[in-house]
């Protein structure tokens, strides 16, 4: 079981790992949510570091780098690939051909340039009112929606891709346990208040349904390319909806 969270961290960290990979990758997805709070705590605590130093500013910049850096800046690509190729490519064939090209094109670059300084101006609301629960809580709920997606969706590529081992295999239990862990560890990560999960939880909700019914219409599933999106998209709610929260409170 364990050989599950070796591969969740792998896939989804640049974390150093000792152990064997999982030999069904569907699996690693229940360790996901455990993943994610453990990126999000990271990068909470990057915050407050640099809130406790007075500089506020260079506190959520450290923050959406210190997240790209821990990742790889697998998400952040994906979400230029899908930008591309969702707006990019008129049939479905286009679409999907022009996700997996590696390079980066104007829709891609504007995605990507728009999402860091949306998520730079939510983080830096949410360390100035010390709010750093959002900040691991948006983490957290960014790697349960890329489980939900898979979970619920089919792959979109008949010839597979990296992702397939992922979706394949991922089905109603991945998201019931996921999304029972998600609730625990966001209520810590919250307080137990419950106006405050409500929020974070409908706005991760409201990115996932969206995401998927958009991939689903473009391209009849979903590929790595749209769970690194959905996870970018999740987060970047979350904390402008925590930070909204948070000031009227």
């Amino acid at each position: 079981m364990l050989s599950g969270l070796v591969t969740a961290l792998r896939t989804l960290t640049v974390l150093p790992v000792p152990g064997k990979d999982t030999e069904t990758f569907s699996n690693s997805l229940f360790w996901f949510p455990v993943v994610g709070l453990l990126l999000g705590l990271l990068q909470a605590v990057i915050g407050y570091a640099g809130y406790s130093a007075g500089w506020n500013e260079l506190a959520a910049a450290l923050v959406v780098l210190g997240g790209i850096g821990l990742t790889r800046g697998i998400h952040a690509d994906g979400l230029a690939d899908l930008a591309d190729g969702f707006w990019g490519g008129k049939t479905r064939e286009a679409a999907l051909r022009i996700m997996k090209d590696p390079n980066v094109g104007s829709f891609g670059a504007l995605a990507i340039s728009g999402m860091m300084l949306l998520k730079w101006i939510a983080v830096l609301k949410l360390v100035a009112i010390g709010a750093f629960g959002f900040i691991a809580a948006g983490v957290l709920l960014a790697r349960w929606v890329q489980v939900l997606l898979a979970s619920t969706l089919p792959y979109a590529r008949a010839e597979g891709g990296t992702a397939h081992s992922f979706v394949n295999g991922a089905g109603w239990r991945h998201s019931l346990v996921t999304s029972l862990l998600t609730l625990l560890f966001l209520c810590l990560l919250l307080h137990y208040n419950l106006y405050a999960v409500a929020v974070a939880f409908s706005a991760a909700i409201s990115v996932g349904v969206g995401i998927g019914m958009l991939s689903y219409r473009k391209i009849e599933g979903v590929t790595g390319d749209v769970l690194g999106a959905g996870s970018e998209l999740t987060e970047v709610l979350v904390w402008i909806s925590g930070a909204l929260y948070s000031i009227n409170c």
